[in-house]
């Protein structure tokens, strides 16, 4: 089956992406040559300007989020014969309803957010989980109408406490934009000769150690975690971790790491304890593939953390 890219332009209302949409398809660059599907899944507060599109191969059709299924989609690529899709996509519907709809062959090539700068941070306080949603997947993240007196610190801490994947965008209302240099420094010095993770430090740690677990190997780090223990497991193997919230309650999952110990404490699960362990990489079965491997100099019982639950902020 041939494969379909899919472009995906998500955002609230107002928050530039029919704009920018307009923009792309304006760009001689965009034009491929490829049979485009233009999908709106919203009636914005703009309209397309076809007369000024440099791409000419393209069909609009409108779908609004109860009408994303598969069966809808495949009959529109079929019609349409379509090679290439950019999809315009509300930011209330949770993008999971797009992603199931997709039929085979699609495949998610760009995702693009786009944020009303005056608006996103009464969003973030009182629809975190949807703007968590549109921010964990996305390659570049707009954030329109900023404004000199806004602290683009704020925003960046926003969206990498969700991901630091994303590129981010500050476009001022006069137009200029300026890409996010902030760096991103760990809150712990991953050259010490013991790397010490402080219990409000989890979350970054195991994130860290996850997408850049090569950079570990070797290091010596001293961690309070949550025991999990499994039968089926051999002697002197447990799990070590702790319960993270990335984005609200909804989403806690207990996130740990395979620990190899000599330890004779009768440790059992939901046991607290404090490890000092150098990180090996290596195939472990809990993960079903290379992992970080924690084997254990010293493991204590330890107390609680006073805020049990891991989170980003």
């Amino acid at each position: 089956m041939k494969e379909v890219p899919v472009y995906l332009f998500l955002g609230f209302l107002e928050s530039g992406k029919t704009k920018f949409i307009q923009e792309t398809f304006e760009d001689e660059r965009f034009d491929s040559g490829e049979k485009t599907l233009l999908l709106v899944c919203e009636e914005g507060e703009l309209e397309y300007d076809f007369s000024r599109f440099a791409v000419k191969n393209f069909v609009t059709e409108f779908l609004p989020p109860e009408e994303l299924t598969v069966e809808n989609l495949t009959k529109l690529a079929q019609k349409h014969k379509i090679e290439r899709v950019v999809a315009e996509c509300n930011g209330m519907t949770p993008l999971d309803a797009f992603f199931e709809a997709m039929p085979d062959g699609w495949l998610i090539a760009q995702v693009m957010t786009f944020f009303d700068a005056t608006t996103f941070m009464q969003y973030n306080r009182n629809m975190r989980q949807l703007v968590f949603d549109k921010i964990q997947y996305a390659d570049m993240v707009v954030f329109n109408r900023f404004q000199t007196e806004f602290s683009q610190e704020e925003f960046h801490k926003v969206v990498r406490a969700v991901s630091r994947r994303p590129d981010i965008v500050y476009e001022y209302s006069d137009g200029k934009a300026v890409y996010d240099e902030i760096a991103d420094p760990l809150p712990y010095d991953v050259n010490a000769k013991i790397i010490e993770i402080e219990d409000k430090d989890y979350a970054y740690f195991y994130r860290d150690l996850v997408e850049d677990t090569a950079k570990y190997k070797g290091k010596l780090v001293r961690v309070k975690g949550l025991v999990a223990v499994d039968k089926k497991l051999k002697a002197g193997t447990i799990v070590i971790g702790r319960h993270i919230m990335t984005c609200c309650e909804a989403d806690i999952a207990y996130s740990g790491l395979v620990c190899l110990h000599a330890s004779n404490l009768p440790l059992k699960t939901r046991d607290w304890v404090t490890v000092t362990a150098r990180i090996d990489i290596e195939f472990h079965k809990v993960y079903g593939q290379e992992g970080p491997v924690l084997k254990a100099t010293e493991l204590e019982y330890t107390a609680p953390p006073e805020q049990e639950i891991a989170t980003f902020y």
